[in-house]
């Protein structure tokens, strides 16, 4: 038997309608806040990665899927889903208008790391972008936006985590202190930590591993050395999360994982996630567009786990997020089974969904079948009904079963409840 491969998985139909679920209220949340859609490829030529992520991050020294085509280009699908946005916003010229452009994104992403409870090596996020102003105003507004879905998806239980890692006007007096801290406390740090120590001393301070956690906590903090912008932009991005009654927790060792970042950088946690509680994480990236070959641009952004979103969703979005067909045909006979795919395609274009299988199933098998789908109506057509033009419509809610003309199923259907069990 040939299984996937590790790492990836088949998200399967008693799922996929959670999915579903979070897509849809993503896309309905980011279209308030005036967020546009657009759709990237799943890979793309692997220096963009390298340029636009950071030669030095782990994504790119150990968990890219990196190939080379028959024309021996080298390219990578996508570890994240930034970079191609930018790529795309510099190519297509989205900035020659002028002002501020809101997109998102939403797709599969591919890292080769050690899978993990809601962490695979096929991954799918779902993020946005903000390019043009610098504004801490925009970044509370993100974050706004992304507690307003977190709210219509029902996940409690969250924290915004916030940390500014200044800019590179000060960030370079910072980086000389931590190396040398980094340095003398080097024998009690990972192995991963001490290479990361000559290479980019920031990401000392993104290690997860427990064992170095004590010695990173008593390293310097970035918020003591930024320079008065830095610092007002920080108490600025505070100012208007007070104003928007978001509650936020400092937390100056979150730099994230990739180069790109400047000033703000945030994280939102869910206590239902246990130990691996990231929900999604995001910050600023101003100089990122003039990095990749576009004009000097601001920007600020996301990227949500939606293997972690569904994995967060309370018992109650998740009973009650699941399709459940309008009607069930239950036809009892050869003559009826034909009439009945006749009335099903015709309620399906009135806009009813509609559950008919072609077994040659028992009424009482029929309704028991519903049951399990929990739909609230059945329209039973027998051979003599069939004959008469006629249904027997029964409401597994009440429990009453009237007569009912073909003719008029529709707009009876229309007049009962159809709540659903």
């Amino acid at each position: 038997m040939i299984t996937c491969v590790r790492g990836t998985r088949d998200i399967l139909p008693d799922e996929i309608h959670l999915w579903h679920l979070v897509e849809r209220e993503s896309a309905a949340i980011f279209d308030r806040y005036g967020f546009e859609e657009l759709r990237l490829p799943i890979f793309e030529v692997t220096e963009l990665f390298a340029r636009g992520i950071g030669d030095t991050t782990d994504i790119v020294e150990k968990e890219m899927y990196t190939f080379t085509d028959r024309n021996d280009q080298s390219l990578t699908l996508r570890p994240e889903g930034t970079a191609s946005l930018v790529r795309a916003y510099i190519q297509h010229q989205l900035y020659k208008d002028g002002g501020t452009r809101k997109l998102y994104y939403a797709g599969p992403m591919f890292r080769y790391e050690r899978p993990q409870k809601g962490r695979y090596r096929q991954f799918y996020q779902i993020g946005a972008e903000v390019l043009g102003p610098d504004s801490p105003g925009v970044e509370a507004e993100v974050i706004d936006m992304l507690m307003l879905l977190m709210d219509r998806l029902g996940i409690g239980d969250t924290r915004l985590w916030i940390n500014s890692i200044g800019c590179p006007a000060c960030r370079p007096a910072f980086l000389a202190v931590l190396q040398e801290r980094e340095q003398a406390a080097a024998g009690r740090l990972c192995a991963d930590c001490v290479r990361r120590i000559a290479a980019n001393p920031l990401r000392v301070l993104d290690c997860k591993n427990p064992d170095c956690q004590d010695t990173i906590n008593s390293l310097p903090s970035i918020l003591d050395y930024l320079c008065a912008p830095c610092r007002s932009h920080h108490e600025r991005l505070k100012k208007h999360l007070g104003l928007l009654g978001i509650a936020y927790h400092e937390n100056p060792r979150m730099v994230r994982g990739l180069d790109y970042y400047v000033k703000t950088t945030f994280e939102i946690t869910s206590g239902a996630l246990g130990a691996q509680n990231s929900l999604l994480g995001g910050g600023r990236y101003d100089g990122l567009v003039e990095q990749l070959g576009g004009p000097p641009t601001h920007g600020f952004g996301f990227a949500l786990g939606l293997d972690r979103f569904v994995l967060a969703l309370p018992e109650a979005v998740r009973a009650g997020s699941r399709p459940v067909p309008d009607v069930h045909l239950a036809p009892l006979g050869e003559t009826a089974q034909e009439l009945a795919q006749v009335v099903a395609a015709r309620l399906r274009r009135a806009g009813f969904a509609v559950s008919q299988d072609f077994q040659d199933r028992s009424l009482k098998s029929h309704l028991r079948h519903a049951n399990r789908l929990g739909v609230p109506r059945v329209v039973i057509i027998g051979d003599a009904e069939a004959e008469a033009g006629q249904a027997a419509l029964k409401s597994l809610i009440t429990g009453d079963q009237i007569l009912v003309p073909l003719t008029e199923l529709e707009a009876v259907l229309r007049q009962q409840p159809a709540e659903k069990e």
